[in-house]
């Protein structure tokens, strides 16, 4: 199995910013979920203990109004400000985010339906067919890129010329999402990933805040677990941990005192081993394994 990566990295500076700006506001619009006692099925078939509900953003002006900008900020680094000349939308979620986007670059839109709808022009792309247009395909989200194959083939049939798709959010964790993609030659183009939520999250570790366990990505013979909770108290999360070990990054060694206390006070089970990861005086993390109740 491809190895993970787990860093979230990024191309430049600007691209790190752009990616923590787009998870804050995930986050401040709650559009972070977690279900791990019952995993969400996505579209491609994955399971998976966490869930980013990008059509959320939809109903916040100023969010989606920020996202749309450092969408389009990022296409342009990455892709060029000539160089695409129709945008299209996948059906159903892709298409208020490609409408806002070709308003912002000044470019036609279209959209793509999974399949014909069966009366009237029987289109399967609505807008008009961009032939021999280099097209942008733009969605919400992505998790492996089964959904963005579907969706450029159409185009390409239609006679578009499509080497770049663009998402707000790729969960950067299920393998053979850029394999999939590359095979067509279809570059993948995001703002923040999985890994970015994480690092955002870190603005609520202050004791008596919320908080949020870091993922692990454990590969297995079926493909990938996400061990996750989302962003809620911790004294919370501790208590629904049940036997799963907990990691809690803090952003200062100082809240070590008042977390410890915090976490003396669940009671009624066994608490797994806490770690702490804390940093040190040259901002290195180091590990503190918090010793059972």
């Amino acid at each position: 199995m491809a190895k993970l990566d787990i860093t979230g990295g990024h191309a430049t500076d600007w691209d790190r910013d752009a990616a923590l700006t787009t998870a804050r506001i995930l986050l401040e619009i709650k559009a972070v979920n977690c279900r791990p006692e019952e995993p969400y099925t996505f579209t491609s078939g994955w399971k998976s203990p966490v869930y980013i509900d990008c059509r959320r953003i939809i109903y916040f002006p100023r969010a989606r109004a920020k996202i749309c900008e450092l969408g389009v900020e990022k296409i342009g680094r990455h892709i060029g400000y000539e160089n695409i000349e129709v945008v299209a939308g996948g059906e159903t979620a892709g298409i208020p985010f490609a409408a806002w986007i070709a308003d912002r670059m000044m470019t036609p839109m279209a959209y793509v339906r999974k399949k014909p709808k069966g009366f009237g022009r029987n289109a399967l792309i609505e807008g008009d067919v961009p032939e021999g247009k280099r097209t942008l395909l733009v969605e919400d989200l992505t998790t492996d890129g089964a959904s963005k194959v579907q969706f450029c083939q159409a185009l390409r049939d239609a006679g578009a010329i499509v080497n770049n798709t663009f998402v707000v959010f790729f969960y950067g964790v299920f393998p053979g999402s850029f394999d999939t993609l590359g095979k067509m030659q279809i570059q993948l183009h995001h703002l923040c990933t999985w890994w970015d939520v994480l690092e955002a999250c870190r603005e609520f570790l202050e004791p008596g805040r919320n908080v949020v366990l870091t993922v692990r990505a454990d590969p297995d013979g079926e493909g990938v677990k996400l061990l996750a909770n989302a962003v809620s108290p911790i004294d919370a999360v501790a208590e629904q941990a049940g036997a799963q070990p907990i990691r809690i990054h803090l952003n200062r060694a100082e809240a070590i005192p008042s977390l410890a206390a915090l976490l003396s006070k669940v009671e009624g089970r066994t608490r797994a081993h806490v770690t702490l990861c804390v940093p040190d005086d040259q901002g290195r993390e180091v590990d503190l394994l918090l010793p059972q109740p």
